[in-house]
């Protein structure tokens, strides 16, 4: 199956310089940071002012290159598999975090609650919209355990 090659559309500015200085999860952080949206795409930002959150979809750009299918979540003491997680180590890294916009300023986005190194390449943005992206859920998986 031939994919369509991913394109960075910004990079994501944070005061994080180390992968182990990071907060695990976006909803854990209290750093600022910005989005700087490269200009060939900053008239798609046009409307976003009107949300409070963000969806960034990223490129984790230093996670280790080995897939591991089978890790030890940060919260936990015990292995699981990868995809019950949202450990880096993956054969797409591909990343996700919940933001809260601040400002926008043309092509640059003031946010709230990043929780990613530093220059990584931005591939989405997608608007944050309580009524298509909360849940209920009625199962957590290995969390509940640890939570």
């Amino acid at each position: 199956m031939s994919l369509p090659i991913l394109k960075a559309i910004g990079i994501i500015h944070s005061p994080y310089q180390q992968p182990q200085d990071t907060p695990i999860q976006s909803s854990r952080s209290t750093a600022e940071g910005w989005v700087e949206v490269f200009p060939e795409y900053a008239e798609g930002l046009e409307g976003i002012e009107g949300f409070s959150h963000l969806i960034l979809l990223y490129v984790w750009h230093r996670a280790p290159s080995e897939v591991c299918l089978k890790v030890k979540p940060f919260l936990a003491d015990f292995e699981t598999g990868l995809f019950a997680t949202r450990f880096p180590c993956r054969p797409n890294p591909i990343g996700i975090s919940v933001v809260r916009l601040l400002e926008r300023q043309g092509n640059r986005l003031h946010i709230h609650g990043v929780d990613v190194l530093d220059g990584t390449p931005l591939v989405d943005i997608k608007p944050y919209v309580p009524e298509f992206d909360v849940f209920s859920p009625e199962r957590i998986g290995w969390y509940e355990q640890v939570k």
